[in-house]
């Protein structure tokens, strides 16, 4: 599929797909994910836009929805079958599922998730806990301080960080006043600074930035975790798989260290070690010279100074040797003293590898450590800890950097199973099954609306070659009774007819659907059109009962659209012209049967009939929902004024008792 040859994909627009998305390639993966919320935030784009975008990319144009009622049914069943979806991006994912011509692949994914219910129950509803952590995988949307100096392009990175391109004339050197850089290419550093990354210019794109690929596993971590229950699963499992399983578990392919790398995101403890031993440093040798200065001042307590009398008159005679006599007298508790402060600092610095220095004093008393000494500590920790940074960054992208596509494809891949997994939780909760698909008509066995409140009564129907002997006419009318379910049969009849060529399974016992390329549902019209509005909706009309492509039509009360004379007299015309259309089938619900019919002249004509038997205990009519086939079913007005004259009080009693009296 080429973006630039669908319909309203211009230059402009692909080039803001592009801009969006960062290349083609993630373009095409997300329209083809059906993530319909993240194409609708490019500029220019609406929802509807997106969808359509979607769809097309799917192979769908939409043309057998030929109506706007046909449009609205499908938007119901798409609306049904996502209230069963275990995420929002499998629902997300379900707006795809479009009638299509090449359904075999959807109908076999159905056929086998439904069998992994039946036989694996327990199988079965694990996947659902494990598909609620599914989602589309986001890009991080940060920007980050890294400076990547190139010169070569970098319009992928150009979002997420600043790019630079030298100048012939400019060395590495004149960018050392960033911070964090990524040189890339020839004429680099030889000693990398401090919290740069030197690579060639064929290096992978995730490593360049490290913080990205780090951070989109760390924002998608939660649905990373669907992969990593799967691959444990996986690893669990003894005995024959069910295909269904068989296919999932292989979309975990190659994703054998995800675990143990996303359990270590954010695991750099030599890092953070040194950190530490950074940031309290001084604090530290402050301490140190305290507690130093403290045990030597006790250990003093039990020295003493033995002077015969030629000692303290030597003494006095020469002070040096006082002071001689004094420092050996107290050189073993300082020297013990400072060697255990060495010992002390050099177990403070053991986990930044850095050695303690042998002059770490500028005084043995008052013990003073040298300032200086602690400055090059100090400079040292932060050359390791910026270089120790940079070497984790890029390690942990590398090993992640390999992994992140196949993760991209298993999630995707895992939503589509999903999707399927949601229609067979829907499949069985409506009791439906895969139809039959046929070369023409249609014909299914208790059938039951999705939309009725309460338990819907079951309707057996059909028309065209497919039904039994009797009720294989492509044309019928369909009357009776004003609540009777005339209506509620015909979207029933749509219902089942889309999401047949959606390769769905369909809310009825048993059910036969002729292939057709169009679905033509005709609304009850709001009241008498104008004089220009009926010339068109009449040519539409004619121009839809003339074509001779495979077609259903369903029609509801097409008589509303003029008055009822007129009506019935262009319905009749229709209904000669529908009947030259071998592959038209068509059902038309009316009220005026007997005009038609006179209208229509000749015979053969098939008129159904859903017949009200009364009213119940509660006043409701009771009504075979199923048609009878060559009943002309009268309506029910008189029934309905019966428990209106049950219903009401005084005046309007009286009222509705005096208009029954005249039926």
């Amino acid at each position: 599929m080429v973006l630039a040859t669908l319909p309203g994909i211009g230059e402009r627009l692909m080039k803001r797909l592009d801009d969006h998305f960062g290349g083609r390639d993630e373009v095409m993966q997300t329209l083809q994910s059906g993530d319909i919320s993240r194409i609708a935030e490019v500029e220019g784009i609406s929802v509807k836009r997106a969808l359509q975008l979607a769809r097309q990319v799917h192979g769908t144009d939409g043309t057998f929805l030929a109506t706007k009622e046909s449009e609205r049914l499908h938007s119901q069943l798409i609306q049904s079958l996502q209230s069963f979806s275990s995420c929002s991006a499998t629902s997300s994912r379900m707006q795809m599922l479009m009638p299509m011509h090449d359904i075999e692949q959807r109908r076999t994914r159905c056929a086998e998730m439904m069998n992994l219910a039946k036989v694996d129950t327990q199988a079965y509803e694990r996947l659902q806990m494990i598909f609620k952590q599914l989602g589309h995988a986001r890009k991080p949307n940060q920007r980050y301080e890294r400076v990547v100096v190139s010169r070569d392009e970098q319009p992928e990175w150009a979002s997420f960080v600043r790019v630079l391109q030298p100048s012939p004339s400019e060395k590495w050197n004149d960018y050392t006043v960033f911070k964090t850089v990524t040189w890339i290419g020839n004429d680099g550093p030889d000693e990398v600074p401090p919290g740069w990354l030197v690579l060639p210019a064929n290096a992978e794109k995730e490593i360049m930035v490290p913080e990205y690929t780090i951070d989109w596993f760390k924002n998608n971590r939660k649905i990373l975790s669907s992969l990593i229950q799967l691959l444990q699963w996986k690893q669990e499992w003894k005995g024959t798989l069910h295909p269904v399983l068989e296919q999932i578990f292989a979309s975990t392919e190659g994703l054998e260290e995800l675990s143990a790398l996303v359990s270590m995101l954010g695991d750099a403890g030599d890092i953070e070690s040194m950190e530490h031993v950074r940031d309290s440093l001084w604090k530290t040798s402050k301490s140190l010279e305290e507690s130093l200065n403290s045990r030597i001042a006790e250990g003093m307590e039990t020295a003493s100074l033995d002077l015969s009398g030629s000692d303290m008159l030597a003494a006095l005679a020469d002070a040096a040797t006082f002071q001689r006599k004094l420092a050996q007298a107290t050189e073993n508790v300082i020297d013990e003293v400072l060697q255990e402060g060495r010992k002390e600092m050099a177990e403070y610095l053991q986990v930044t590898g850095i050695n303690c220095p042998h002059d770490l004093y500028s005084s043995s008393w008052p013990v003073k450590i040298k300032r200086p000494t602690l400055d090059q500590i100090d400079a040292e920790l932060e050359r390791r800890i910026n270089d120790s940074r940079s070497e984790h960054l890029v390690r942990s992208s590398r090993k992640l950097a390999a992994l992140k596509p196949k993760c991209e494809v298993a999630l995707r891949t895992l939503i589509e199973h999903d999707m399927w997994y949601s229609i067979s939780r829907w499949s069985l909760h409506h009791q439906a099954e895969l139809p039959e698909l046929v070369s023409h008509g249609i014909w299914f066995e208790e059938g039951r609306h999705l939309f009725i409140e309460g338990i819907a009564q079951p309707v057996s129907y059909g028309l065209g070659d497919v039904a039994p002997n009797g009720d294989r006419q492509p044309i019928a009318l369909l009357t009776g009774a004003n609540s009777g379910g005339k209506t509620t049969l015909l979207e029933l009849v749509g219902h089942i007819t889309l999401l047949a060529h959606m390769g769905l399974p369909v809310p009825a016992k048993n059910a036969f659907v002729g292939r057709i390329d169009s679905l033509h549902v005709l609304a009850k019209s709001g009241g008498t059109q104008s004089a220009g509005a009926l010339e068109t909706t009449l040519v539409e009309l004619a121009q839809v009962v003339c074509n001779d492509t495979p077609k259903l039509i369903l029609a509801d009360e097409l008589e509303a659209i003029t008055e009822p004379g007129a009506g019935a007299r262009i319905i009749a015309g229709m209904l000669r012209a529908a009947q030259q259309q071998t592959k038209t089938t068509m059902v038309l619900v009316t009220h005026l049967a007997p005009a038609i019919l006179e209208a229509y002249g000749g015979s053969g004509l098939r008129v159904d009939g859903i017949e009200a038997n009364g009213l119940d205990e509660h006043l409701e009519l009771i009504v075979d929902r199923t048609p009878k086939r060559n009943c002309l079913a009268r309506s029910t007005p008189e029934l309905i004024v019966r428990r209106l004259v049950e219903r009401s009080s005084g005046s309007a009693k009286d009222v509705f008792t005096d208009i029954l009296s005249l039926f």
